[in-house]
C-alpha cells in the first residue's frame, strides 16, 4: 500500500521559514533574519504544518523534502565544524 502525496503550495514566507528552521535556527532566529517578529514566525510555521500535514519540524522537514518544496539538507551541514 503506497502513500499518495498530494500537491502543496507553500507562500515564499512560509517556504522562508521553514527552510531557516531546517537549518537550526529557532524562531527568534528566524524572526531576527528576516526581520519579523516572533509570533509571526510561528504563524508562517503553524501554517506550513496544517498545509504539510504534519506536526512537528521533523515531519515538515521530511514532507517537504519529499514534495520538493525545500532541498534535502547535506550531512555536511549537520556535522560540527
Amino acid at each position: 500500500m503506497s502513500a499518495t502525496i498530494k500537491a502543496v503550495k507553500l507562500t515564499r514566507r512560509e517556504t522562508q521559514v521553514l527552510t531557516l528552521v531546517v537549518e537550526g535556527k529557532s524562531a527568534k532566529e528566524v524572526a531576527d533574519t528576516l526581520s519579523i517578529a516572533k509570533p509571526t514566525v510561528d504563524f508562517h510555521l503553524n501554517n506550513a504544518y496544517k498545509k504539510l500535514d504534519v506536526i512537528n519540524r521533523v515531519q515538515a522537514y521530511r514532507q517537504a523534502v519529499l514534495m520538493g518544496i525545500i532541498p534535502p539538507v547535506s550531512e555536511a551541514t549537520w556535522l560540527p565544524m
